[in-house]
């Protein structure tokens, strides 16, 4: 959820100071990634609209009004293009490194810091959420698996995959990381079903299994938590894409190479259908919508559907005409992030949770956006004027 200059800047800060400037190129490519910012804006607006109308629609109101269903159909992708667009800058960034000349040891050492970064991050936002939430909030809720804690462990076990398979030249590095995000991703979506129900690692402590598989405090594993299976082959997924995408065909051929990410979108998609009519079963516990490798299939066709089409907009549409709130948002989706919950969810609500009709929680989310964008206006703002001030 990091914007890509703060993941370039997580993944470089302490590089050797011979490598300074070549950290400032990379900053300068991945700024030119417009489409990666928009995809993270947009997860940003799905993300609110969903916490927005959750948080303050009252059960008659979400009964009545059909924006209940559209909002909870909106609230599936905001995780899913998160981690999976977090593959895809670790990707362009450690690439990026590796053109540069910088040995493997030194990328994979400051990647896998950084991931304990991000996941030390995650723990923080759960401790804040306790404390503003005290005396009403569960102790439990401080060991709960959330987005930032599987981001910092994703990006911990890419940095060691990246790591085994960046020896030799950057291209041969390059082939073999894709294959292994490919293959790893595959791993990942095929122990998921017996780790959720025949197989489950019973014999850990739940703050630990919750990790495996989401159980939490319960009896099952819930499928609102973010355990590393299935999610973590979301972000193998991304990296994989952004591996692709530093081909020598994607270097020729970007549209086409986009285009070959949507084309195997939709089939992903049609074969995720097909598989799932097939009477052949290769589970004893079959559930589709939570746990199934065909329904990570499906989800991983919508990401590069998505993908294809948001390249096209910001390469030929209207997304960088002028000013764009969307990109703005992404710049900064992870501050936007951390913000909105305490004045959606948290303590410091706008609205009265669970009581407002769904034209008022409307006027509650066009208030939560507008002042998100503020905050993330005045925050690009700030980073600008600490430059030149350094300068």
């Amino acid at each position: 959820m990091c914007e890509i200059s703060d993941l370039t800047f997580l993944l470089c800060g302490n590089l050797p100071t011979v490598y300074h400037s070549q950290s400032r190129d990379v900053t300068a490519k991945m700024k030119r990634l417009a489409y990666i910012d928009w995809m993270r804006g947009l997860a940003c607006v799905l993300m609110f609209q969903t916490h927005c109308y959750d948080s303050w629609m009252s059960p008659e109101a979400k009964k009545s009004s059909s924006l209940t269903g559209w909002s909870k159909l909106g609230g599936t992708l905001p995780a899913l293009l998160f981690i999976f667009l977090a593959g895809v800058s670790f990707a362009l960034v450690t690439e990026n490194l590796r053109e540069m000349g910088i040995e493997r040891n030194t990328i994979a050492k400051q990647t896998i810091l950084r991931g304990a970064e991000v996941f030390g991050m995650g723990l923080l936002f759960r401790m804040q959420e306790f404390a503003l939430g005290y005396p009403w909030s569960p102790w439990t809720d401080l060991l709960r698996v959330d987005v930032l804690n599987i981001l910092g462990l994703s990006m911990m076990v890419m940095g060691l995959l990246c790591w085994s398979a960046g020896d030799g030249d950057a291209a041969a590095a390059r082939t073999r990381t894709l294959a292994g995000a490919i293959f790893a991703a595959a791993i990942v979506a095929m122990a998921t079903p017996p780790l959720w129900t025949t197989h489950r690692p019973r014999f850990l402590p739940w703050p630990i299994e919750s990790y495996i598989n989401g159980v939490h405090i319960f009896d099952q594993p819930q499928p609102w938590l973010f355990p590393l299976f299935p999610w973590l082959a979301f972000a193998f997924a991304g990296l994989a894409v952004g591996f692709f995408l530093f081909s020598d065909f994607a270097r020729r051929q970007e549209a086409l190479a986009f285009a070959t990410l949507g084309g195997a979108g939709i089939l992903a998609i049609l074969l995720s259908v097909v598989f799932d009519s097939s009477p052949m079963r290769l589970y004893a516990v079959y559930d589709y919508w939570h746990s199934s490798p065909n329904f990570l299939l499906m989800r991983c066709g919508i990401l590069l559907t998505i993908l294809f089409l948001v390249y096209a907009w910001c390469r030929w549409g209207l997304a960088q005409k002028g000013f764009s709130p969307i990109i703005q948002l992404g710049n900064t989706s992870l501050l936007v992030y951390w913000v909105h919950i305490e004045f959606v969810y948290g303590r410091f609500s706008i609205l009265p949770k669970g009581q407002c009709s769904a034209l008022t929680a409307t006027a509650g989310l066009i208030t939560i956006f507008l002042a998100m964008l503020g905050l993330s206006l005045t925050r690009t703002t700030w980073k600008k004027w600490r430059v030149r001030a350094s300068q």
